[in-house]
């Protein structure tokens, strides 16, 4: 395909049926690319494909972006088989598949974002709430997608060195072919909300702990739950947050807490708004990640945003996205866990250190670099062809 950029301004399409914060980080890295794109290029026309709830709230950035009802559900036989007809449509030079769920018989020139194999390192039935016999299905179809994905792609997209390299050992793909873009981060917000009556609300003291995400197994709280019982031993006022959607994974643990004789020191917080959040950051001693694997990383960097000292997992491409910045144990050692928090909690020069260094660390992450990045990456698949 000859493309003379010169004279030529390209179609791109993005499947941006997970667009929003309501599917979480991937929702987030839709989002912010599309806002970046926006700002920085007048000049290629998109079309952004989205599901109903999206299309009723996505609002067009610029005059060269239009969005296009695309109402099939992700990981379904109507994505295979009608998103490809849907993309034929617009006769599209490129688009940019944001997650592996690439339609097995599209066949025109596409770029995939490969997060994490998190799926493929855990393939646990804990994960599920999937009968066993559906589980596995699930687990062979996801294996063929993303492979299928990767082989077929002009070029993968990835957001850290450790995702790349586990992209080039398990799909035996060319490293060659995969380009890193980290992600950024939000600044933090101007906190509307009175954060006293936040805390309140939650019945929270002004000595917690604080961890946001999901519960998934590979989040690896139950390892968390365990330090937190050895740290509330020396520290009777000493509270744990989790924040993230009420799940079954969530309610699972619930359950662990209130069996552990924890309820009112672990609080489970469900879902909350950015102010809420913002509060909840503000007011924590130290954020605690103790995941077993990720991709990225996003919630320490947004820690960081609000001054605080992070204590994390060492495990994947933790230490390559905080760097100096953090104070890491082994996510499998719940005593070692213990110790760095204490360590946090009582140093204050080491907190004081945390602190500065995160600043310095959340320099290198930026969602306008992503975005320009991303467009480099498009304008490179047809330089000479």
């Amino acid at each position: 395909m000859k493309v003379d950029q010169s004279t030529t301004h390209l179609k791109i399409g993005i499947d941006a049926r997970l667009y929003g914060p309501g599917h979480a980080g991937i929702g987030r890295y839709i989002q912010k690319l599309i806002e970046g794109l926006a700002a920085i290029d007048g000049k290629n026309e998109y079309f952004i494909f989205l599901d109903r709830a999206g299309f009723a709230v996505f609002e067009v950035p610029g005059a060269n972006f239009k969005k296009v009802l695309a109402d099939y559900s992700v990981y379904s036989v109507k994505e295979q088989l009608r998103l490809p007809y849907l993309l034929a449509k617009y006769k599209l030079d490129l688009v940019h598949f944001p997650h592996f769920n690439v339609p097995w018989f599209y066949r025109r020139p596409f770029v995939v974002t490969i997060h994490d194999l998190i799926i493929s390192h855990y393939p646990d039935s804990r994960a599920t709430t999937l009968p066993l016999v559906l589980y596995r299905l699930k687990l062979f179809f996801y294996r063929l997608t993303v492979k299928s994905a990767a082989k077929r792609a002009a070029t993968i997209i990835t957001v850290s060195q450790f995702s790349k390299d586990d992209i080039v050992n398990s799909l035996k793909i060319r490293p060659e072919k995969i380009n890193i873009t980290y992600e950024g981060y939000d600044p933090p917000l101007d906190r509307s909300s009175d954060c006293r009556q936040v805390l309140e609300r939650f019945n929270l003291n002004h000595n917690y702990l604080l961890y946001v995400g999901s519960a998934y197994p590979h989040k690896n709280l139950d390892n968390l739950l365990h330090a937190f019982r050895y740290l509330i031993q020396d520290h009777d006022q000493l509270q744990l947050v989790l924040v993230g959607k009420e799940t079954f994974f969530y309610q699972k643990l619930k359950q662990q807490i209130d069996d552990s004789g924890l309820t009112g020191r672990v609080i489970l917080t469900g879902f909350v708004d950015d102010n809420d959040l913002a509060c909840l950051y503000a007011g924590a001693e130290a954020y605690v990640f103790p995941s077993l694997i990720e991709g990225f990383g996003l919630p320490p960097l947004e820690a960081q945003s609000y001054d605080l000292p992070v204590v994390s997992s060492n495990a994947t491409c933790l230490p390559e996205i905080l760097g100096q910045s953090a104070l890491f144990f082994d996510p499998n050692d719940p005593y070692e866990i213990t110790q760095k928090i204490k360590t946090v909690l009582h140093d204050h020069l080491l907190r004081e250190d945390l602190i500065r260094r995160g600043r310095e660390n959340l320099k290198r992450y930026s969602w306008s670099v992503l975005a320009r990045n991303t467009l480099n990456i498009y304008r490179q698949i047809f330089k000479g062809n």
